[in-house]
């Protein structure tokens, strides 16, 4: 079961953050009083008895399947009732395992390194990865079934609504393997790649980073978080902390790094994927030349976009290059304010609500009914994440607050996420997971209006100029950089196919990729070479990185429609959002015109980028005269 080695709550490193880190961030009582998760909706603790009812349970029901089901599929197949009947059963399994999964995540993210929640989190994966051997014949057996018959099948009422998840399946087929040895990879795969995520999760969770100035050392968020500072010295600070320590760590990503890229490499060699990303493609349910047409795009686009504006960006901090630490520098003309708690929740339900009154509404749940995971806090994972969890729950959302404009905005691009999820419940546990290169649509959007809501208020030109530069750095990062991640995972994949890679290698790769997307006007610094190191997806989701360009460009696209006023705009997209995993893209975006095959849909996307960086050069002219 597809469901259980990928447990939903959101694939982010897990790192500490220290209570001296902590001291160093604004006071839970500066940003107002912030919600933090009530996870009774899945169990009301690691300890209730509902948790070992539901995982004897699980196991029982797969163990019953097996029996009732194997061998017997493509039989059934003939009798479509009786087939509706089995896939309802594997339906209604998927949710009991994938929420006792979902428990066990996000209790671990609340403070993963906490020994205790660790061993609960390892404990319950590897009870339900045990489980999921049973139901392994399952899908091999449904891709058994004769195209003939099964087209037969599914145009009976009880099987029409699974027709595109089989859809799906068909896909798989020339990747699949005979039931003993996917069942061998399932059972290896807590051995192999979990536990090598796992070494990097909790290495990172140990990591402390000694700061020149800082009376203690902090953890990774608050250092990186130093890399914004108003402080050139802060900022260099920062940067040669996380070099340091990155660098006294450096042989153990190196193996962490190879371990999982051979891994990958054996998986997709037996499962005859071609090419290194072929197996992303398919569980992202889009073709390749469709990412080759965006990566050559954006790459395309380096000169225009993200070359132009940091050179910019150096004459506006009053040097001939940045160097590597000031690029998330925030610029001198406007100090950035603290948004209390309140106020971000007010400032993205209205921004949401004047968009549409249901998503609003939909929002609200989540700060009322503490859905939402807000403050900083000891051990707890870094960076922010909405998991979908199961359809007969609801979503839960992690930020980590600290209440900076940036904040409010990964705060509307979660609450994207949630509501999205919430939206495509509907579709059932198998149709509600939506493919990575969708699953961006709705966050960034709620991003771009909480953006444009902010901008519309904006009081004098300083403001805007700020607010403008901001979201042009937010779209680089989304764009630009996750390209540039995409181009570093390639080469690494590609090369480690001839071999391991030394560190050095790897160091180079990235300030190869780096020089590239960034451009002659930021001057890469002696350790800035280790900075792969942190990135989380390269270790838990390989080649993940260039969904966030896929749905940004996507994104602009649509938001480009609607300030057109596109017929029925908000219907349609609501339409889009409810289809979960249920349509592949080029239906969901055929009701707007759009076609991702098309290289001027990128493009068109990126001029969205284009016309921001266009209008901070006229400003920048505007002043001179």
């Amino acid at each position: 079961m597809r469901s259980t080695t990928d447990h939903g709550f959101g694939n982010w490193a897990a790192v500490a953050a220290t209570a001296e880190a902590i001291a160093s961030a604004p006071k839970p009582d500066d940003l107002g009083s912030m919600p933090e998760w009530d996870l009774r909706d899945l169990y009301t603790s690691p300890t209730a008895p509902e948790i070992e009812r539901d995982n004897a349970a699980a196991a029982a029901e797969a163990a019953r399947m097996k029996a009732a089901y194997q061998d017997k599929l493509v039989a059934l197949a003939n009798d479509a009732s009786k087939l509706a009947v089995a896939i309802k059963d594997y339906e209604k399994l998927s949710d009991l395992m994938g929420k006792l999964a979902s428990y066990a995540g996000l209790y671990y993210a609340q403070k993963q390194a906490d020994p205790a929640r660790a061993k609960f989190y390892g404990d319950v994966s590897e009870s339900l990865t045990k489980t999921s051997t049973d139901l392994i014949f399952f899908e091999l057996e449904l891709n058994q079934i004769d195209d003939a018959v099964l087209s037969a099948a599914l145009k009976h009422a009880d099987l029409k609504h699974y027709a595109p998840w089989f859809h799906d399946l068909r896909k798989e087929k020339p990747h699949q393997l005979d039931e003993k040895l996917e069942t061998l990879f399932t059972e290896k795969s807590q051995t192999g790649r979990a536990s090598w995520n796992r070494l990097f999760n909790e290495t990172m969770s140990s990591l402390k980073f000694a700061i020149k100035g800082e009376k203690e050392p902090l953890g990774l968020e608050q250092t990186l978080n130093r890399l914004s500072d108003p402080d050139e010295k802060k900022r260099k600070a920062a940067s040669e902390a996380l070099a340091k320590t990155f660098k006294a760590n450096l042989p153990l990503f190196t193996l962490i790094t190879n371990t999982l890229a051979k891994d990958k490499e054996i998986s997709d060699r037996w499962r005859s994927f071609s090419d290194v990303a072929d197996s992303r493609h398919l569980a992202n349910r889009v073709e390749a030349p469709v990412v080759d047409a965006l990566v050559a795009s954006v790459r395309a686009a380096y000169p225009r976009t993200s070359h132009r504006y940091y050179k910019m960006k150096a004459k506006w901090l009053g040097k001939k290059k940045l160097n590597s630490w000031d690029r998330n520098a925030p610029l001198p003309e406007k100090p950035e304010r603290v948004i209390k708690w309140p106020e971000a929740e007010r400032i993205v339900l209205d921004a949401y609500g004047d968009f549409a009154p249901e998503m609003a509404g939909i929002a609200k749940q989540f700060f009322d009914k503490n859905w939402i995971d807000a403050p900083v806090k000891p051990g707890k994972a870094p960076g922010a994440f909405s998991a979908s969890t199961v359809p007969s729950v609801h979503p839960y959302v992690m930020m980590n607050y600290l209440g900076k404009p940036r904040d409010v905005m990964t705060l509307a691009h979660e609450l994207g996420h949630g509501v999205h999820q919430m939206l495509a419940r509907e579709q059932g546990p198998l149709l509600a997971p939506t493919p990575l290169t969708l699953a961006e649509t709705a966050s960034v959007f709620g991003e771009m209006l909480t953006f444009r809501a902010l901008l519309a208020d904006a009081k004098d030109a300083r403001e805007r100029k700020a607010m403008l530069a901001s979201k042009v750095e937010d779209m680089i990062n989304t764009v630009v950089r996750q390209i540039a991640f995409y181009s570093f995972e390639r080469k690494a994949h590609v090369e480690r196919r001839n071999g391991e890679l030394t560190s050095d290698r790897l160091n180079e790769i990235w300030m190869e990729v780096q020089r590239e997307s960034l451009g002659p006007a930021i001057d890469l610094k002696p350790g800035y070479e280790v900075f792969w190191t942190y990135i989380p997806h390269f270790i838990h989701s390989p080649f993940y990185v260039y969904a966030y360009a896929f749905g940004d460009c996507l994104v602009n696209s649509l938001y480009g429609l609607y300030a057109e006023a596109h017929p029925g705009f908000v219907a349609k997209y609501f339409d889009m959002l409810k289809a979960g995993g249920s349509k592949h893209h080029s239906e969901l975006l055929a009701p707007f015109g759009l076609d991702a095959r098309d290289p001027e849909f990128w493009n068109k996307g990126l001029k969205v980028l284009e016309g921001m960086i266009d209008e901070l050069e006229a400003m920048d002219k505007a002043g001179a005269a």
